[in-house]
């Protein structure tokens, strides 16, 4: 019963796995169920260590009993003009958000990101991402503000002057390299509780050896980074063909 919807006895066996320690695609396998299933039922129920399965069955069917009839599912799928199905894309963007909350993104931050990660035209201004997402201008502001102070998102003039939103792949690189240098921040505030405290003493110990981690692993991210957007860069350039992008499909 893949298609159908998690039993009370499925959702049991989420939790016992999640209390095992279990990753959401090893439940999945043992439940014989997609994982963004998986991930989409525990992320809407509490997150990974305050899920019960008992309140996450009767959610479920509150939320069953309050929803409008469903719009039967060719009729979604004629709405797209690329082709996609309209509900598989839905899923699969809940079941994106889900990760990005559980890599610790507040909700409405993780559903923008997500929806400029799965547009093709690469960009979205506000009001698309208001229309897209069915909330307020306000919280679009929010949550890009947000991920602008996060490395996340830079801003962008199109050529009718409106302010576009973009996330592409070199915005990772300079999230991480701005990750690097807030660790080498911490690294040096660490170094500095040594002289505090005295070096030889426990505590400082203790706070040398944190730095000397955090340096080793901020210089390797820095490499790593580096050295991905290199060779990424270098293949996008090989494969890219200079279309126009199309505009986004909301």
């Amino acid at each position: 019963m893949p298609g159908g919807r998690l039993t009370q006895q499925e959702r049991q066996q989420i939790a016992l796995g999640l209390g095992d320690g279990l990753a959401y695609a090893e439940i999945a396998r043992r439940l014989g169920r997609p994982t963004s299933t998986i991930t989409r039922e525990v992320m809407r129920n509490g997150g990974p260590t305050a899920y019960r399965p008992d309140l996450a069955h009767l959610a479920t069917e509150r939320r069953a009993r309050r929803r409008r009839p469903a719009t039967p599912r060719g009729s979604q799928v004629t709405r797209r003009t690329d082709g996609r199905d309209a509900e598989a894309v839905r899923e699969y963007e809940e079941a994106f958000t889900a990760i990005l909350m559980q890599a610790g993104l507040p909700k409405m931050m993780a559903r923008v990101l997500t929806s400029l990660y799965t547009t093709d035209v690469g960009s979205l201004t506000a009001s698309e991402l208001v229309q897209h997402l069915q909330v307020s201008p306000a919280s679009v502001s929010k949550a890009i503000a947000f991920l602008e102070g996060q490395g996340l998102v830079r801003r962008e003039r199109d050529e009718r002057r409106r302010e576009r939103y973009v996330a592409d792949n070199d915005v990772w690189y300079q999230s991480m390299i701005a990750s690097a240098r807030g660790h080498a921040q911490l690294a040096e505030t660490a170094r500095q509780g040594v002289g505090v405290l005295g070096p030889g003493t426990p505590a400082a110990i203790r706070l040398e050896n944190i730095a000397r981690f955090i340096d080793f692993v901020g210089e390797s991210i820095t490499r790593a980074a580096e050295q991905a957007r290199e060779i990424l860069s270098t293949k996008a350039e090989t494969v890219s063909g200079g279309t126009d992008a199309p505009s986004p499909d909301y």
